[in-house]
């Protein structure tokens, strides 16, 4: 697995490639955005601090996830920054995970490892399928992880497109923030429910085409959310 270590401050970048070699990763590391968008393509797993020079984290994150050859690489944004505005920017662009400096590197590596193992599942799972899945001009092909909108091309992040499978293939069934959080991220995330709450919104925002879609993506009080209806 190759992981993209990027961060401006050398001591950092030395601490977190000698933790990932010991631990069996291959790494590059990069000093700042522009440096980490030329050597992204082909990364596992982009280890990603938000106060960069050049280009900063946030905007590189963005250009990756808009990239269709980085669009599929899971991102841990590292930030010194525990402002809520940056954790929600960070997960509304596309991020997987957000870890605050200070951090532990026996937390760090759990994190890296579940973002892996959860990548490397959706992979398999999606391998040879051709199933596909048409709902009030919605379309899901599951072979290609992509999603039209009335034969238009969404740009869904991995993890949104994965809560929109989830929801419009189980109608009717409310799913609890936690339970997203698990099933979705594929562990227990570190830091709260919210994450959901941002993928929603953001998923309602890109489907506000198709009303029957967005509409029908329910908030149920005191729970979480459910898909309302499947529609032709």
């Amino acid at each position: 697995m190759q992981i993209l270590v990027v961060d401006d401050e050398a001591s950092i970048r030395e601490l977190l490639t000698f933790n990932l070699k010991k631990n069996g990763y291959e790494v590059t590391a990069a000093a700042d955005g522009r440096e980490a968008l030329a050597k992204a393509v082909g990364m596992d797993l982009v280890l990603l601090d938000i106060m960069l020079p050049e280009v900063d984290g946030l905007e590189v994150c963005r250009r990756l996830k808009a990239d269709p050859q980085t669009s599929g690489i899971p991102i841990i944004m590292l930030t010194a920054k525990a402002e809520e505005i940056d954790r929600v920017l960070g997960l509304e662009l596309g991020a997987d995970d957000y870890v605050v400096k200070p951090f532990s590197m026996r937390e760090l590596l759990a994190r890296v490892k579940a973002v892996l193992r959860r990548s490397a599942k959706d992979s398999q799972n999606e391998k040879g399928r051709e199933e596909t899945l048409t709902i009030g001009g919605l379309r899901l092909d599951f072979s290609s992880y992509q999603a039209w909108l009335h034969d238009e091309p969404i740009a869904l992040t991995p993890k949104e497109y994965e809560l929109l499978k989830l929801l419009v293939t189980n109608p009717g069934r409310a799913f609890s923030r936690d339970e997203l959080l698990e099933r979705i991220w594929g562990y227990e995330y570190y830091g709260d429910t919210r994450t959901v709450d941002v993928h929603i919104r953001h998923l309602r925002a890109k489907l506000k085409g198709a009303p029957a879609v967005s509409d029908a993506i329910e908030t149920v009080r005191g729970v979480g959310y459910r898909f309302a209806r499947r529609t032709a």
